[in-house]
């Protein structure tokens, strides 16, 4: 009755109010409200509770643009969501990770588990420090039992069991020569403490790489480079707490990339290897060095790490305005959509003149026409390219200050050129091609392609936190499931010139597993209770034989 009471105080303190002179419930006090409030967010159960809604917030950051990693594209998802936005800003969804509530829930599940964590580390801090229990009065009562008559002083018995109880592994507590305390098993609670406490660093480690690092993205043509400042960046995200002169000041070049398609069988077009060859210096006026840049062998670089991400082709092009002059010339990325690289992309040519030009197209590393689909891509390796360009003339709004992305044309201020019958003006071109525009208004020339890159340059220094929190994790697990809390007691008790030894023991870590003598004993000693309590008193009995006429072990 009485643990009954304890546990429903536990569990619902609501019923621990205060009673009038009338006998009616009073509310609680400030205080006991609060240390209720406190005990209620430092459970076990707030704390899974917390981690599933922190994973569940973690959802919109990765459906909905976020403004720190893509302004380009949020800014055209407001333009195209007028409504839909203005709900999306008042919620912070475009800023997820770094909004309140965010942030309230990962502050929240931080302080459950210390405030979880801390109270049991110091109860168990308090508990290898203290001494075993003493024996039970019934030590028949526990799950495991032995029981026979000796003529063995006490004495002998209890120094016997002492000492195998230690070799085993037990921490031992003699009591006045006729009983002996022993348990063992500390470090199954240390290795749940341990888990929980990695828990607590990931955290940590997540708080430290947000505030400390930086990540960012930026694609580079075959042929050309890259210095580490923030304007080369397609995309940049930074911590807080990281100025960005703490980068460090490394430049790399892609002096050449290599692929290799699967040419036959079930995978046919699937990527096998790709690499690329970079040279790199670490400041301005050092010595070149060259790397060979592959997938999962990042380069390091002071403390930066760059990741091979992706890659896909840059048509290269030419463009010449109605005035004759070379208004673009150079490769354009264009984004590859299906496996086997059919790509999109825009050409953007604000120089030219009278008006300014722009051509939306798709490139197709291996062009064939199928009957049914039009123009499509055979194999991802470029065996036999082409472009299919539509051509616009006009305004292309770089000037209106709204960010636009490299990958579409806004079509607001264009007009699409007409043939002379009035059809939309299309052309496909093989590399060496060139195509006079309608109206006089330039020409444009398919010059070839090259390769492009999609690199991650990241410095992450909570990494070495992370790490050493799984590697905490993983070993405090293992702990929790492999090591048992077991106490054992051996009492010899003088009785008309004899000695009775009663060996008894009980499974801390789940009593379940420690069956009774009236069941049968499993074969396994590692885990099985009844079984070590059976070796215990074998020893014993060694050296203290049980007498002729009593029965022997039960």
């Amino acid at each position: 009755m009485t643990q009954t009471r304890v546990r429903d105080a536990k569990h619902k303190p609501a019923q621990r109010a205060h009673r009038g002179d009338a006998g009616e419930v009073a509310p609680l006090r400030p205080l006991e409200f609060a240390r209720w409030a406190w005990r209620q967010l430092t459970s076990m159960r707030t704390a899974l509770v917390l981690l599933f809604l922190l994973a569940l917030a973690s959802v919109p950051g990765s459906l909905i643009p976020q403004r720190s990693v893509n302004p380009v594209e949020v800014a055209e998802f407001i333009r195209a969501n007028p409504t839909l936005a203005t709900w999306y800003e008042r919620l912070g969804l475009f800023d997820v990770f770094s909004s309140p509530w965010f942030a309230a829930i990962y502050l929240a599940l931080m302080v459950s588990l210390l405030g979880c964590v801390i109270p049991r580390s110091v109860q168990h801090w308090r508990l290898v420090r203290s001494r075993p229990p003493a024996a039970p009065r019934h030590l028949d009562r526990l799950p495991a039992y032995r029981t026979w008559v000796t003529e063995a002083a006490p004495g002998d018995v209890t120094e016997r069991a002492t000492q195998e109880l230690r070799r085993s592994g037990y921490r031992v507590e003699p009591r006045a020569g006729v009983s002996v305390a022993a348990e063992r098993g500390y470090l199954r609670e240390v290795g749940n403490l341990g888990f929980h406490l990695a828990l607590v660093a990931v955290l940590i480690a997540v708080a430290v790489g947000n505030l400390f690092g930086f990540r960012g993205t930026v694609l580079v043509v075959e042929g050309n480079g890259f210095a580490n400042t923030v304007t080369q960046y397609d995309g940049y995200q930074a911590g807080r707490l990281f100025d960005e002169s703490q980068l460090p000041p490394f430049a790399l070049t892609v002096e050449d990339f290599h692929v290799r398609f699967e040419t036959q069988g079930e995978q046919r077009g699937s990527v096998r290897e790709f690499a690329a060859k970079v040279s790199y210096t670490t400041e301005p006026g050092a010595p070149e060095q060259t790397y060979n840049l592959r997938v999962n062998h990042p380069l390091q670089v002071d403390g930066s790490q760059v990741h091979l991400l992706g890659h896909g082709y840059a048509p290269r092009f030419t463009v010449r305005d109605g005035r004759g002059d070379v208004a673009f010339s150079g490769p354009v990325p264009f984004l590859p959509q299906d496996g086997r690289f059919s790509s999109t992309g825009v050409i953007k040519v604000p120089d030219a003149r009278p008006e300014q030009l722009g051509f939306q197209g798709f490139f197709l590393p291996t062009a064939v026409i199928d009957p049914q689909r039009g123009p499509v891509s055979a194999f991802p390796d470029a065996l036999r390219p082409a472009v299919y360009l539509t051509a616009y003339h006009g305004d292309l709004g770089l000037d209106s200050g709204v960010p636009q992305s490299v990958y579409r044309l806004d079509m607001r201020g264009l007009k699409q050129f007409r043939t002379a019958s009035g059809d939309a003006f299309r052309v496909a071109l093989t590399p060496g091609q060139e195509v006079t525009l309608p109206g006089g208004a330039g020409t444009i020339s398919f010059d070839g392609y090259a390769r492009w890159v999609n690199l991650q340059i990241s410095r992450n220094p909570g990494e070495p936190i992370a790490l050493a929190a799984a590697g905490l994790a993983l070993g405090g697990l293992l702990l929790s499931l492999v090591v048992r809390r077991r106490r054992v007691w051996v009492r010899a008790t003088a009785a008309r010139g004899r000695t009775v030894v009663e060996v008894a023991g009980l499974d801390r870590s789940d009593p379940t597993l420690a069956p009774r003598r009236d069941r049968a004993a499993p074969t396994d000693a590692r885990n099985d209770l009844a079984t070590e309590i059976d070796t215990l008193a074998t020893a014993l009995a060694q050296h203290a034989p049980p007498v002729r006429e009593e029965p022997g072990c039960s």
